[in-house]
């Protein structure tokens, strides 16, 4: 079968999606199917790092276009940037072999959109994969008034997406409650949880061993934060609990990763000249295990307003190195649920009381750490999840692959005709 890819990041940006969508086209070739990936020339968090537009890679082809890149220090701009993707994209999209099916992430948001005016014009399947959901994040975050007529065209445009959708992926049970109260068929809905790149990254005690020593953390208990910052994971309560160990030599916070919420950790810091603040930009994949495993505490963060709307994957990577988790977020989410399974290893606390998020670390510290392992066969790992998506695209899409390419033709100039009317 043949299947299209979209989304704004992909190999070799290392993002989260685009970590994820990788591993997905891999997995789908190497079962022998067709797959085109149409993504950006640029790197999501450095877009001053180009890609080669095009490239044959584990047998994908991946088509890369430009758009703006003006920064993300005003909602104008992001939304200029993220206009230009989408106008490219689309004229991109008209010059594509037909495919039999169409896998739409979330980046930029609603490229859904798009994805579902394709399929209804080639008569191809479509899959929405809702990694986050737009406009439900921009309005929790206040960038979008509810009532405002943007607003109602997004949501229109979102409607109609899902609405078009054959399969829709969400990430846990908080969304799909979303998607229900919104009308959606619960028969359309499949819950995946995403996944850790386990094939790669694991427990490793040399890495550990030479992050610590590179970045100078040697002696030190480390509390990390590694990922996206971004307004939807709020970082002042892991800040001001930061602020009040300043004087605790034995304890230092790492933030790796980008976002626009990066350079107000490094303004904090420098404000409150500490030097138990250390920030470190994206990995590479193939030093993730070194750096997640220097850790000795690892914090995820959910904004409270985000629960159902996003899906900080952070999680199942920090699960594959054993480390402990300290949650900072409401007391409901795909974090919590995760309780059981994590035991011991994960402790919560509410935003604005950092003097718990304190107590935590101050214990966690004080405690022999347990030996770690690769959880090579976690129910989060990649060898597990990957085949159970790669099964719901194969099932669904499986039944348009048989029919004549004559009877599938007439049918796209008959949804043509339709829509000019």
């Amino acid at each position: 079968m043949r299947f299209l890819l979209l989304n704004q990041c992909f190999y070799p940006d290392v993002v989260s999606t685009a970590q994820h969508l990788t591993d997905l086209a891999s997995e789908l070739s190497r079962r022998g199917h067709s797959v085109t990936v149409l993504t950006s020339d640029r790197g999501y968090d450095n877009p001053s790092s180009r890609f080669k537009r095009r490239e044959r890679w584990k047998g994908i082809d991946i088509i890369r276009i430009p758009s703006l890149s003006w920064g993300k220090t005003s909602k104008l701009k992001r939304v200029a940037n993220f206009s230009s993707f989408l106008l490219v994209c689309a004229a991109r999209m008209l010059l594509l072999r037909r495919v039999d099916a169409v896998v739409a992430l979330t980046s930029p948001p609603l490229i859904s959109f798009l994805a579902a005016v394709y399929a209804r014009l080639t008569h191809a399947r479509l899959y929405c994969w809702i990694m986050d959901l737009n406009p439900d994040e921009a309005i929790a975050a206040g960038w979008l008034k509810p009532r405002s007529l943007t607003t109602q065209t997004l949501q229109r445009m979102m409607s109609y997406s899902l609405r078009r959708a054959d399969q829709i992926i969400v990430l846990d049970r908080f969304v799909q409650e979303r998607l229900l109260k919104s009308g959606v068929d619960c028969r359309r809905i499949s819950i995946l949880p995403p996944w850790s790149h386990s094939d790669v990254v694991g427990y490793s005690s040399s890495g550990r061993e030479a992050f610590r020593k590179m970045h100078g953390l040697n002696g030190k208990f480390v509390v990390m934060y590694s990922g996206n910052h971004s307004p939807c994971h709020p970082l002042d309560t892991l800040l001001d609990a930061a602020l009040e160990l300043r004087e605790r030599a034995s304890v230092s916070f790492c933030f790796i990763g980008g976002g626009s919420e990066q350079q107000k950790v490094q303004r904090f810091a420098e404000r409150h000249e500490l030097m138990n603040i250390k920030c470190l930009p994206y990995q590479p994949l193939n030093e993730l295990s070194g750096s997640l495993s220097a850790a000795d505490l690892h914090v995820v963060v959910m904004g409270d307003p985000f629960v159902g709307i996003i899906h900080p994957c952070k999680v199942y990577n920090i699960i594959a190195v054993g480390s402990p988790i300290l949650y900072i977020g409401p007391d409901q989410s795909h974090v919590t649920d995760l309780g059981s399974y994590l035991n011991r290893r994960l402790s919560t606390a509410r935003h604005n009381d950092h003097l718990t998020v304190v107590r935590h670390i101050l214990k966690a510290s004080a405690s022999p750490q347990e030996p770690r392992v690769h959880a090579h066969l976690s129910p989060y790992s990649r060898e597990v999840v990957v085949p159970q998506l790669c099964a719901i695209l194969e099932s669904v899409t499986a039944d348009i692959a048989d029919v004549p390419r004559s009877v599938r033709s007439e049918s796209v100039l008959s949804a043509t005709n339709d829509s000019g009317r």
